[in-house]
This record gives structure tokens, C-alpha cells and sequence, in this order.
């Protein structure tokens, strides 16, 4: 059960940073920002594993696995936001 609240945990901050390093108005919610985030880390991990060579298995709190999380987030957002800007304009 500790692990889904280091998860939402994770997923806050990553989404949160993510949002800060991309300018602009990002129009989202807690709950979306905490998804962001989550999928940013899948996404994170995925990158860190085939650029790096680590096992996305490997338990623990590491610096660089919220670096690659917030790195994916990042990625994540700029598709959303993309995404979001081309549905906004057929409306």
C-alpha cells in the first residue's frame, strides 16, 4: 500500500516539474498533472532502459529515476499540449 502513495508521490512532483520547465499555460488539474507524471515515469523508464542500459525492475528511490521521470513528463505534456491545442482549434 506504501507503494501506490510513493507513486501518486512521484507522479506529483515529476508532473509539477514538468509544468514549471514548460512555459506556457497549461490547462489541467491535480489529477491530471498526477497522471502526467505517472506516465511521464513509465515513460522515463523506458528511455532510461534502452539509452542506459538499467533494469526498469531495479526497486528503490534513485535522483536519476525522478530526473528520466520528469524528462518523460516533459515529452508527455508537450504532446498533450500539442494535442490539446489542435482539438481547441477545430472547435
Amino acid at each position: 500500500m506504501l507503494g501506490f502513495f510513493w507513486w501518486i508521490i512521484i507522479g506529483l512532483v515529476a508532473g509539477l516539474l514538468a509544468r514549471f520547465l514548460v512555459p506556457g499555460n497549461q490547462p489541467m488539474g491535480w489529477l491530471l498533472t498526477i497522471a502526467l507524471g505517472l506516465v511521464g515515469s513509465v515513460l522515463g523508464g523506458f528511455i532510461s532502459s534502452v539509452v542506459f542500459g538499467t533494469d526498469p525492475r531495479d526497486p528503490g528511490f534513485q535522483a536519476s529515476g525522478l530526473v528520466m521521470s520528469t524528462v518523460g513528463a516533459v515529452i508527455m505534456l508537450g504532446l498533450y499540449l500539442a494535442f490539446n491545442k489542435r482539438t481547441a482549434a477545430r472547435l
